[in-house]
């Protein structure tokens, strides 16, 4: 309860050192003022280079004709011979009828379910 106590009033001592006048003051001027920028160095300026002027580009004759294509003769080509394609007997009409299904298993009888009774018998006494 003590050290509570204490340290209150520490941080009551503190907020109030704090809270000067001059701290209030010299806060507000820094504040106020405005910053300012910091001069830049210039920079010289920087030498034009002087390029050597471009060769100029030769002048190639026009020819006005083309030249013929030269006359290649074409390969022949071999003649494939497929075998006949083998024969396949198919009837001329599918049946109409499905063939009968298998007979069917017996048919098993359950036997009847208990009745459960309505009214609640007594019980057996001794």
């Amino acid at each position: 309860m003590v050290a509570t106590k204490h340290s209150f009033i520490l941080c009551m001592l503190l907020a109030l050192f704090l809270s000067s006048p001059r701290m209030i003051l010299g806060a507000r001027h820094l504040m106020q003022t405005q910053p300012s920028a910091p001069q830049l160095p210039s920079l010289p300026p920087l030498p034009k280079a002087t390029l050597p002027p471009l060769p100029s580009l030769p002048s190639f004759p026009k020819p006005t004709t083309l030249p013929p294509l030269p006359n290649m003769p074409q390969p022949t080509q071999p003649k494939l011979s497929l075998p006949p394609l083998p024969s396949t007997q198919i009837p001329p009409q599918l049946p109409n009828t499905l063939p009968p299904l298998a007979t069917a298993a017996p048919k098993l009888t359950l036997p009847p379910m208990p009745t459960i009774p309505t009214a609640l018998s007594p019980p057996p006494s001794n």
